[in-house]
Parts: C-alpha cells; structure tokens; sequence
C-alpha cells in the first residue's frame, strides 16, 4: 500500500492510502481523528471542510491525498496552544459566533488565514474573505465581530 508523509498541525504523519485521489478530508477525519473539518458538500463550496495547506485556506474535501503529500496541513484542533485557544478561537467563544457550528471550521480556518495576511482588516475585509463559507444559522454579525475582536479591534 503507498504511504504518504504529511506535516499535520506540526507533527510528521505517516498514512496508507490505496487510492492517491482519496481527499485529505477522509484521513484527517478517519485515520488521524482530526475531526474539526467537516464533511459538508463534497464540492469545496460550502468551507465546511477547509484546513490551511502551507499557510493558506484550502478545501479539504478536493484536496487529494497524492497533492497534500509532503505539505504542512494545519487543522482546527492545531489552532491552539495546549489549553490556550488561538485569538480566533477565543474571540468566537467570546462573541458566542456559533449556532449549529457546522459551518465553524471553516470560518474560523479563513479568518486565521486573513488575519495572517491583513492583521488590521475592514469590516468589508472580514466579509470578503468569509464570503465562500456557507452559513444558514444566521450568526454571520456575531462571527464578523469575532474575526474583528481577534484582529483586536475595540468592539462596542
């Protein structure tokens, strides 16, 4: 069976795989018990699934195994540091930004994205770089302010 080797949230990883088109989502889900990024469309449509690749935010349920052999994958659970929660992440618990929390993952894994490129961004930066992530719980203001806390904005 071919092994892959993957960096997964700073740990060198090992993997066999049968099939080099099985999408990353499965043997992070399934293999490595990471089970932060969710199954959502299967299309890369909704950000259920997105993880960042090499410091940038990619679908999970199109990137293949084959591709994300070799890459530096962080995953939602790779975000904090032991019992201390990355600032996105404490901002979302703070602004109480999820509802169902499905479409979670995804926010989060974006706005640590845009915060690593644009650490002082727009309301309108916040909702450009979340405008690919489906969410139909509603909580988009809460999540807005919470990409916003991170970015350490005072807030009213």
């Amino acid at each position: 069976m071919p092994v892959y080797h993957l960096t997964v949230n700073g740990e060198k990883r090992t993997v066999e795989s049968t099939d080099p088109e099985q999408p990353i989502l499965y043997i992070l889900r399934n293999d490595l018990s990471l089970t932060g990024a969710k199954y959502g469309c299967g299309l890369g449509q909704c950000g259920a699934c997105s993880v960042l690749v090499e410091g940038d935010v990619i679908r999970s349920c199109q990137l293949t195994i084959n591709q994300a052999s070799g890459k530096k994958i962080t995953t939602l659970e790779g975000l904090s540091q032991g019992d201390t929660l990355h600032p996105v992440q404490a901002a979302f618990v703070t602004e109480q930004a999820a509802q169902c929390g499905y479409c979670t993952n995804g926010m989060v894994m974006n706005a640590v994205a845009l915060l690593a490129h644009q650490p002082k961004p727009t309301q309108d930066d916040v909702k450009q770089a979340l405008v690919n992530n489906l969410c139909r719980c509603g909580t988009h203001d809460r999540i807005i302010r919470a990409v916003l806390r991170a970015s350490g904005k005072v807030l009213p």
